[in-house]
């Protein structure tokens, strides 16, 4: 069986504060549905945490309006260290979440008024795609992204993660990475120059190879109804020296640690990366390939995760999800281990998810 890439699952976000920080995105970006919880240390990550198990809290929390979540992370025993200089446009790794909204305009006027830090007006960018930046109480900054979907109806003015923009060094090769590897195999735009739409970004007006990277054929698996289409964008600066964020620093220091995809088959995603020259970094459940039935605890959840690099270092995470919490008062899990992997959850069984909301 051939693995299979649901949508984007979450986009993970270190922060200093983590329930501060999840406040703020349940109350200006409807990420307000837990689906995990957890402050148990992060011992399969040494690789990326100097070598320790770190003791951490995460949050993952959703928008039922569609799209991917986020990860809120916070180191709990060590103090979150900060980039030691400005994150610039260009600079290597997520510069920028995108998040999606079905009435932009809307949002934006909603975002002034709550004196959010607001980078840009209403833009268009080469393929007249509407969309303004923002920052979260951070400086982490967010791209919204105007787009019709709904999953499902609920108060906020925007839906879930939509994809981000990544820094590269070189625009064909991180291309070629994210077409082969993760099936972005539509280029909706691949241009060079001085962009109105970055103005507002640092080093924004600087001159950049930009390419918008979609996929040609929906999403399969339990997920994928939900989560959505999304975007990848790339961007490459000239006539600068661009950096990497987390140079010198941990994953789960503040900024956007990774990019995690929600899949089906790890062990024939294993091979898929292993033959396209981006092997597994880290693997949370190396000894599932040989025993069925493993699992890695998560909160209330369970799965499997691993990462890989593209090209530039950027960590990319996979989670093949076993069990979710569905109604966490009674203790209704739902086992996806029993389900075919490529079949959707039905659309009633995921707006259940909106009993655990939390205000």
């Amino acid at each position: 069986m051939q693995h299979i890439i649901s949508g984007i699952q979450q986009i993970g976000v270190g922060v200093t504060n983590a329930e501060k920080s999840w406040k703020w995105y349940r109350k200006n970006l409807g990420f307000d549905i837990p689906i995990v919880n957890d402050k148990h240390p992060a011992d399969r990550m040494m690789l990326y945490t100097g070598g320790k198990a770190r003791e951490k809290h995460a949050i993952i929390a959703i928008n039922l309006q569609g799209g991917g979540g986020v990860e809120i992370w916070q180191y709990l025993k060590r103090k979150p260290k900060q980039a030691e200089f400005e994150i610039q446009a260009g600079d290597f790794g997520v510069f920028a979440g995108k998040i999606k909204s079905s009435n932009l305009e809307k949002a934006f006027n909603n975002f002034k008024n709550k004196k959010i830090k607001l980078l840009s007006e209403i833009e268009t960018d080469p393929k007249e795609n509407k969309h303004f930046f923002f920052e979260d109480l951070n400086g982490n900054i967010f791209q919204m992204v105007e787009d019709v979907f709904i999953f499902a109806n609920t108060d906020a003015l925007s839906g879930g993660i939509y994809g981000a923009i990544i820094g590269v060094s070189d625009i064909e090769k991180s291309i070629k990475f994210y077409k082969e590897v993760l099936g972005y195999d539509v280029v909706e735009f691949k241009e060079t120059g001085i962009f109105k739409d970055f103005s507002g970004l640092k080093r924004g007006n600087k001159k950049f190879d930009r390419a918008l990277l979609s996929h040609r054929k929906p999403r399969k698996g339990a997920f994928s109804e939900m989560f959505g289409n999304s975007q990848i964008e790339l961007i490459k600066i000239y006539d600068e020296t661009p950096k990497k964020i987390y140079e010198n620093r941990y994953w789960g220091d503040p900024g956007f640690i990774q990019i995690c995809f929600d899949i089906r088959n790890m062990k024939a995603l294993k091979k898929h990366c292993e033959n396209n020259g981006h092997p597994f970094t880290v693997d949370s459940l190396p000894e599932s390939y040989q025993n069925k039935g493993t699992t890695f605890e998560m909160g209330d959840a369970a799965g499997h995760f691993t990462y890989i690099e593209d090209p530039d270092g950027t960590l990319i995470e996979f989670v093949e999800t076993h069990k979710i919490p569905i109604i966490k008062k009674i203790g209704w899990n739902l086992n996806l281990l029993n389900r075919k992997p490529e079949k959707t959850l039905p659309k009633w069984m995921l707006k259940t998810l909106a009993w655990n909301r939390i205000k």
